[in-house]
C-alpha cells in the first residue's frame, strides 16, 4: 500500500450551517479518507485575510474574507494515497455553475451557492497542503507523522470516532 499523503479540507461555514450538506459531506469524507484531525473554529478577519493572502487585490478577496468570517468552518487533515487529487476531484470546479451542470454530482454542484461560497477548500499541492495544516493546526508535526504515525495509521487497525471525527489508532 502506499504512503498517504496529507491535505486539508475545509467546510464552509453556508456548509456547516446546513446540516443536510455537512452530514454528506462528512459521510463522504470518513469513507474515502483517513481523518488524522479535525476542529472547528470562527476565524477572524486578520487570519482568513493572512490565509487567503495570495488573492489579496483580486475582485473576490474581500468578500472571500468576509463570507469565511461569518460562521464556523470544520478543518480536517486527511490521508489518503491520493488525498489531495481525490479531494479537489470530489469537490469539483472552483465554479459552482460550471460543477453544476458538468459534473452535478460533486460536492460542489450538489451544495454550493456562488463561486465563493462553494462548499469546501482543498489544497492543490503537497506544498500548499503542508503549508496550509501548518497554517491551521501549528501543534501538528509533520516530522512526527512522516517518521512514524504514518505508518500506523497505514497499516492499522484504525476506528472511526464519531465523537472527535477522527481515525484513531486502535490499541
Amino acid at each position: 500500500m502506499q504512503k498517504l499523503q496529507l491535505t486539508l479540507a475545509i467546510i464552509k461555514p453556508h456548509a456547516v450551517k446546513n446540516p443536510v450538506a455537512l452530514s454528506f459531506i462528512r459521510n463522504v469524507i470518513k469513507n474515502k479518507f483517513i481523518v488524522i484531525k479535525t476542529k472547528r473554529v470562527s476565524l477572524d478577519k486578520e487570519a482568513a485575510g493572512k490565509f487567503y493572502s495570495e488573492h489579496v487585490g483580486k475582485f473576490f478577496y474581500n468578500r472571500l474574507v468576509t463570507f469565511m468570517t461569518s460562521g464556523s468552518v470544520d478543518l480536517h487533515i486527511m490521508g489518503h494515497c491520493n488525498a489531495i487529487e481525490l479531494w479537489r476531484r470530489m469537490l469539483g470546479p472552483t465554479s459552482v455553475y460550471k460543477g453544476q451542470f458538468q459534473e452535478p454530482y460533486c460536492l460542489r454542484g450538489m451544495f454550493g451557492i456562488s463561486d465563493t461560497r462553494n462548499v469546501a477548500h482543498g489544497s492543490d499541492s503537497p506544498p500548499s497542503a503542508e503549508r496550509e495544516i501548518k497554517f491551521f493546526f501549528p501543534e501538528f508535526s509533520f516530522y512526527q507523522w512522516h517518521n512514524g504515525h504514518e505508518v500506523l495509521y497505514r497499516k492499522g487497525p484504525i476506528i472511526f470516532n464519531d465523537h472527535l471525527f477522527e481515525h484513531v489508532r486502535k490499541l
